[in-house]
C-alpha cells in the first residue's frame, strides 16, 4: 500500500473504502519559540474515504 501510494496510485477496496493521496496547500507557519514565520511547501498526505455500505454498517452497529 505504502509503495503504491507513494507512486501517486490510488487503492480501491471494494465494499471498504479508497486510499487516496490529498495535496496539501502550501501555506505559513509559526515557530512559537523563535517568533519567525515558516513556509510549509505544498506536499501529498495519504487519506482514508469510507465506502457508503461501511458507514451504513457502521451507523447500524451503534444503535
Amino acid at each position: 500500500m505504502k509503495g503504491n501510494l507513494s507512486k501517486g496510485e490510488n487503492i480501491y477496496i471494494r465494499g471498504f473504502g479508497s486510499f487516496i493521496t490529498k495535496k496539501r496547500a502550501a501555506k505559513i507557519g509559526r515557530n512559537i519559540k523563535k517568533n519567525i514565520a515558516v513556509e510549509i511547501p505544498e506536499h501529498l498526505i495519504p487519506a482514508f474515504k469510507p465506502s457508503k455500505e461501511f458507514v451504513n454498517e457502521v451507523k447500524q452497529a451503534q444503535k
